[in-house]
């Protein structure tokens, strides 16, 4: 497993990118919104039955989203609409690049991967055969469909704003700041997660320049942080790997042991280094101990634990335990032997085809989502 992570001048220009791009997203998306007339009392005379029809679904969408509407005008707020119709288009396209970049884009009809200039040649072949009756599509929006066909779960086949058209201006220049950044973005394990980070970093200066008080609006712009690698090392070493630790390691080497790093290479195994799990000693010069416990209460076995993110975002938790879960799986058993189960958000059914989701809250509110890793036998036997 690649554990490449962004390198500070490539995370700056990560950071630029997609605070511009909430910034051109949202642009795009009230003006396509004013296009329909969707905040006003009536449709524009010039519409026809199918712009009226997405006007009334994206109306309804936005009261439920929390938007008001004003009961003696008519006028509709659309504020929280455009944040998330800014952030679904943006965000299909930057899925895409990711998937793309790790030759994980799949067109699904022919089950194969494909690259972003096989999408533009899959487009031309589309607008030149008609496109079977299909208004014609571009390279970004037939890429951005393939990431929602294989990310259900992330981007909801159901929701009007996918219907909603950006003006050509609007679309160039989100398709120049995806472009722009490099592929070294897409390959590194931790861009995902600064992702989420960083479309929230305008908001949040915003919010804590105000010095307002943070109600509901305000809470995921200044809690949607990302944790880096070296705490979510830190973090499950002296939890999974605590507990792995006090059932690997004997008394004697409990005691005779000199140093915490000679506790450390004796518990660890090839691919989990343990390299911040820490040690005590009782008294100061007693028996070691893992400082943050032996964890008595969990199962003796590994495969009666589970691993539960109740906030998951990228996953980068639940990525890191995967790989301490499977990190000798090729001697003990396989891949076959960790199984992977999705709390989704109750609003939205269960596939039952699913082995492994690992999603993070659309409008990226901390208390939605979660997921449960666990995991049979990946790790040799403490015994």
């Amino acid at each position: 497993m690649s554990t490449t992570t962004l390198r500070p001048k490539l995370r700056k220009r990560l950071e630029r990118a997609v605070t511009d791009a909430r910034v051109a997203a949202e642009t795009g998306a009230r003006a396509a919104l004013d296009a329909l007339a969707v905040q006003h009392r009536e449709p524009y005379p010039h519409m026809g039955e199918a712009e009226r029809r997405l006007r009334r679904r994206l109306r309804a969408h936005a009261r439920q989203l929390g938007d008001r509407r004003d009961v003696e005008s008519g006028a509709q707020a659309i504020d929280h609409l455009v944040q998330e119709c800014a952030y679904e288009h943006w965000h299909g396209m930057l899925f895409a690049r990711f998937l793309a970049a790790n030759s994980l884009l799949m067109e699904p009809e022919m089950g194969v991967a494909v690259t972003l200039d096989e999408c533009e040649e899959l487009a031309k072949a589309h607008n030149g055969s008609g496109g079977s009756g299909r208004e014609s599509t571009d390279k970004w929006t037939l890429a951005a469909r393939f990431a929602h066909a294989m990310l259900p779960q992330v981007f909801r086949a159901d929701l009007p704003v996918f219907d909603v058209s950006f003006a050509q201006e609007h679309r160039q220049r989100l398709e120049a700041l995806v472009e722009g950044l490099p592929a070294d973005v897409f390959t590194a394990t931790d861009a995902l997660g600064w992702v989420y980070q960083f479309w929230q970093s305008r908001k949040k200066a915003e919010v804590n320049q105000s010095e307002a008080k943070i109600g509901a609006e305000e809470l995921p712009a200044v809690t949607q942080l990302f944790t880096e690698p070296y705490m979510v090392s830190f973090l499950l070493d002296n939890s999974l790997g605590a507990w792995w630790a006090a059932r690997r390691l004997t008394d004697a080497d409990l005691e005779t042991a000199q140093s915490e790093a000679e506790l450390r290479q004796k518990a660890a195994i090839p691919g989990v280094p343990l390299a911040y799990l820490r040690f005590v000693r009782e008294g100061g010069a007693g028996k070691w101990r893992p400082a943050a416990g032996a964890f008595e209460g969990w199962p003796e076995q590994l495969g009666a634990l589970k691993v539960l993110d109740p906030c998951c975002g990228s996953g980068h938790f639940l990525i890191a335990a995967f790989a301490m879960f499977g990190a000798d799986a090729h001697g003990v058993g396989g891949l076959d032997r960790l199984r992977c189960r999705g709390r989704r958000d109750p609003r939205q059914s269960a596939r039952s085809g699913d082995r492994c989701a690992v999603r993070g809250d659309r409008r990226l509110r901390p208390s939605n989502g979660g997921v449960a890793l666990s995991g049979r036998g990946w790790l040799p036997s403490p015994a």
